[in-house]
């Protein structure tokens, strides 16, 4: 049974998205993805910066998907109006493609430690997914 929103939950939506919104909302996945870019550095001992670099180019990538995600999902919940199916899909799937050219892209490019890039993009959005699905798994459990 859904219940109406409490005056709290009311306070915390804002009148607009702003990508500062977004940023100071996501401090925690921002720390996550620094903290994983430093790790990263541990790679060098391999001989070569290029798995390192790769590394954090696939980290910071996530970080930039994730960030347009949730500032795409800010817009569309102040903006009032309920996208259709077709318009999710549309939106995700442009966002995905653009991701997956620039992230190919840049393996090739440093190919083949490269595969880093691919590698520290799959791990990211492993633990960005587990961080952001964790707190709406107990809301529902709560519910």
């Amino acid at each position: 049974m859904n219940q109406p929103a409490s005056d709290h939950d009311m306070q915390q939506l804002p009148d607009h998205a702003s990508i500062a919104r977004v940023i100071r909302d996501q401090r925690k996945i921002e720390l996550v993805a620094l903290g994983m870019m430093v790790i990263s550095i541990w790679f060098y001992q391999a001989g070569s910066w290029i798995l390192p670099i790769s590394l954090i180019i696939g980290i910071a990538l996530g970080l930039l998907n994730h960030l347009a995600t949730e500032y795409w999902l800010l817009k569309v919940i102040t903006s009032g109006e309920t996208p259709t199916r077709g318009q999710l899909t549309r939106a995700t799937m442009i966002r995905l493609c653009i991701l997956a050219v620039v992230a190919v892209a840049a393996a090739w490019a440093f190919w083949p430690n490269g595969i880093g890039v691919l590698l520290g993009l799959a791990i990211f959005r492993l633990i960005a997914l587990v961080m952001t699905t964790l707190p709406l798994l107990k809301e529902l459990k709560n519910q």
